[in-house]
């Protein structure tokens, strides 16, 4: 049975327009997902610019547990120092049908269906949420699939498009491959014709091949900074090796780009931002390679071009495994045991 503060409320259908209360996925102290409690609260009202979605799915991202554990503590600074504020709901991904607008929103109505982002509140029955961070969901796939697409697949996206700034017949390494964001940028990698090599526990090889990995290292039997300088773009999803060292499997000219990783290196206080920074300030004394970041920028624009892909089939999103709104805890822990191909989705 899920934690819960009082009687569980029942398992139902989706609240539908008109209904003032919900559930909704909120914790009061920092810890493991055995804190979280899934509580009646209102139903939230759109400001201006503001549209509320009927959620229908979410998808976990490792940003979900940073914020539970405030892992690292930079989080409380937005969360709470010592406690979460009051009324904070998990979540960021998502993908719903609009109940309402609030002013100066003409791009949705009532029964679009949507996905997007939001800073927090997506596990719920319904959140309000941006109009610029919406998109319309493509008909071709389901709500879970839109749900996998926002944080991971703009991260993979402005990566290497932005940070990465890919151009067609590069050679790309892209570390932690399998995960969310490395199985996103596989396929955009291939999309804008590149050359790619995709770094991954063995299990992942079959995978990571039939979204168009050319080449596939085993990370658990080769060190691919040993390969000598090779590849152009370098995308860093693991953030387990100094910059330094990466910088040996790049060509001259290369770059590298860190997304921060999941791998638990770098201090209590910034975690892998720590690395990020260290890179950031080593690239501006190196001047044989290129060292930069992502720095992922939620917006309509870039949702719509992901949606174009997936609904053309040319981006799949790869989903590892589907809970009910009920089980997001376990929904975590899977995640955070850091064996998850693709994406973790809830649906309500």
């Amino acid at each position: 049975m899920n934690p819960t503060d009082g009687p569980e409320p029942a398992e139902a259908a989706p609240h539908s327009a008109g209904d003032t209360t919900m559930k909704a996925w909120t914790w009061d102290r920092y810890g493991s997902p055995d804190v979280l409690r899934l509580r009646l609260t209102t139903v939230p009202r759109p400001g201006p610019g503001e549209v509320l979605v009927r959620v229908r799915a979410g998808s976990v991202n490792p940003y979900d547990w940073r914020h539970l554990r405030a892992d690292p503590a930079l989080v409380r600074l937005s969360a709470g120092l010592r406690r979460p504020r009051p009324g904070l709901v998990l979540g960021a991904d998502l993908a719903g049908v609009v109940d309402s607008v609030g002013s100066g929103v003409t791009g949705f109505r009532p029964g679009d269906e949507v996905f997007g982002e939001v800073t927090l509140g997506a596990f719920a029955e319904a959140v309000a949420v941006p109009a610029a961070t919406l998109a319309a969901k493509p008909a071709g796939i389901s709500f879970a699939e839109a749900a996998a697409l926002p944080m991971a697949g703009l991260t993979a996206l402005q990566g290497l498009r932005d940070a990465g700034r890919l151009t067609a017949g590069q050679r790309v390494l892209i570390t932690g491959a399998a995960g969310g964001v490395g199985t996103f940028a596989v396929q955009l990698a291939k999309v804008w014709g590149a050359e790619v090599t995709a770094v991954a526990s063995p299990d992942a090889a079959g995978l990571l091949r039939s979204l168009g990995a050319d080449e596939v290292i085993d990370r658990t039997r080769e060190d691919f900074t040993d390969r000598g300088p090779r590849w152009d773009l370098l995308l860093d999803n693991v953030g387990d090796r100094p910059p330094a060292r990466c910088r040996r499997a790049l060509a001259p000219g290369g770059t590298l780009v860190m997304v921060g990783g999941i791998s638990g290196h770098g201090g209590r206080l910034l975690g892998p931002a720590t690395q990020v920074l260290r890179g950031m300030l080593a690239g501006r004394f190196v001047r044989r390679h290129r060292i930069t970041a992502v720095r992922m920028r939620p917006g309509a624009e870039d949702l719509a071009l992901l949606a174009g892909l997936a609904d053309d089939k040319r981006v799949v999103p790869v989903i590892d495994r589907g809970y009910g709104f009920g089980e997001l805890p376990e929904a975590l822990r899977h995640l955070e045991r850091r064996h998850a191909r693709g994406k973790v989705v809830l649906t309500l």
